[in-house]
Order: structure tokens, then C-alpha cells, then sequence
């Protein structure tokens, strides 16, 4: 893998992703970002994002409403999608059951990603 250069924007990323447990898309980064970074580029963080994940530094956990969502932890795990906020939340509590993907006879099973979809607490304390 050939050495790449130094980056204080792409340091400045993986710090904001590490920060947080949100899930962020590449926007929220960006926002949280560009007063820090006056020349930062909605680009540069869709690159270096891309990278990172090229990289396995972070993860994605897929796309919510059309954004797709990142994330610092790299390690196996569910989620909770709230429909209402579109916050996800890490689930580690949950493991998919045993033999699940063995169960897959259409081809050679690679990951197994579990998701669940709902109203968070959040939410479900604010319609209460």
C-alpha cells in the first residue's frame, strides 16, 4: 500500500467521526468543521471520508434518508433506526442468532448486518 501524504483536514475528520457517537453524514461533518477550517470543501470531506473507510479506520452503517451515515466503531454490530429523528443508535446488546447466515443458500454469505427501525425513547417521550 503506498504511503500517503499527511493530512491536517483528513486528521481534522477521523477527530470530529471519534467525537461523536451519531452516526454523522458527510454535511454534519462539514458543518461542524468549516468555522475551524475556513478553506475546507464539502469535497474534501466526501475524499478523505471514502478514504478512511477504504482504509477500515471507520465504518458506514448505510444510508438514512439519502445520507450515508458514518461511524468510528469498525467492530460487528446492530442498529436502532429511529423513523422519527433519523438517529441511530449503536446496539451491542444484540447479536444476529446462530446459524443465520448459514441459512443463506443463494451464495457465499460475506457479513450479516442486523438493523432495527422504530421510535427511540427520545422520540417516544416526546409524543407521550
Amino acid at each position: 500500500m503506498p504511503v500517503r501524504k499527511h493530512s491536517k483536514k483528513r486528521d481534522a475528520i477521523l477527530e470530529c467521526i471519534r467525537a461523536t457517537d451519531t452516526h454523522p453524514n458527510a454535511e454534519w461533518i462539514y458543518a461542524q468543521l468549516k468555522p475551524q477550517i475556513p478553506d475546507l470543501s464539502l469535497g474534501t470531506v466526501y475524499r478523505n471520508l471514502a478514504l478512511l473507510k477504504q482504509e477500515g479506520v471507520i465504518g458506514t452503517m448505510g444510508v438514512v434518508n439519502g445520507m450515508e451515515r458514518f461511524e468510528r466503531d469498525t467492530h460487528p454490530h446492530a442498529h436502532f433506526i429511529c423513523s422519527s429523528c433519523s438517529s441511530v443508535i449503536d446496539v451491542f446488546e444484540v447479536d444476529p442468532p446462530q446459524g443465520l447466515c448459514d441459512q443463506v443458500q443463494c451464495g457465499s454469505v460475506k457479513e450479516c448486518v442486523l438493523t432495527f427501525t422504530g421510535i427511540c425513547n427520545n422520540c417516544v417521550k416526546v409524543d407521550a
